[in-house]
């Protein structure tokens, strides 16, 4: 993980291009410097292992971390009262891309997703992923093409999305023949 004096992290302005997004700070949570974290991860127990997180374009330190309700409970080292867990309130939480929680074959951060350039069975480009919607029964990926208006909605199914290449920065599909 990256150590950097908190001066440092002040003074430049920090990329998140390599980050990714875990939690947003909430409220002060009593006196002492502790604050509420909505969690936005599937992963709620990686607060748990966490040493240092991006407040903002902030490298902190985790003093500690526990679980309330719908809420994470964070003490960041450099923030001693309340007061200054106030300041940071609506930051967002950022770690490495690098320490995302693992996952099973055949399934993707949103973040992997989107930029994908996408294809059908021809190997024609019909545009790139912009956007990933989450319907409930299953993600809906929306991809443009530069200049058009027209987006198209590809279900995340398999009978629809036949590859997905990462490296590589594309995706297959077999969409079905409109009616």
């Amino acid at each position: 993980m990256i150590r950097s004096s908190q001066s440092a992290a002040k003074a430049a302005k920090v990329s998140h291009k390599n980050h990714i997004v875990i939690g947003k700070i909430g409220a002060p949570h009593g006196v002492h410097g502790e604050m509420r974290v909505i969690p936005l991860t599937d992963f709620p127990e990686r607060f748990q292992t966490l040493s240092q997180v991006y407040a903002g374009d902030e490298l902190m330190d985790v003093e500690d971390c526990w679980y309330h309700k719908q809420f994470v409970i964070m003490k960041l080292k450099q923030c001693p009262h309340r007061e200054a867990a106030a300041e940071l309130t609506g930051r967002l939480l950022y770690v490495d891309k690098a320490d995302a929680m693992p996952l099973e074959e055949g399934e993707y951060y949103t973040f992997d997703i989107i930029g994908l350039e996408v294809f059908d069975l021809e190997g024609n480009s019909l545009g790139h992923i912009t956007e990933v919607l989450k319907t409930g029964s299953n993600d809906v990926y929306v991809a443009s093409r530069k200049g058009q208006a027209k987006q198209l909605m590809i279900p995340a199914l398999k009978a629809v999305v036949k590859e997905i290449d990462v490296p590589g920065g594309r995706m297959v599909v077999d969409m079905p023949e409109e009616a």
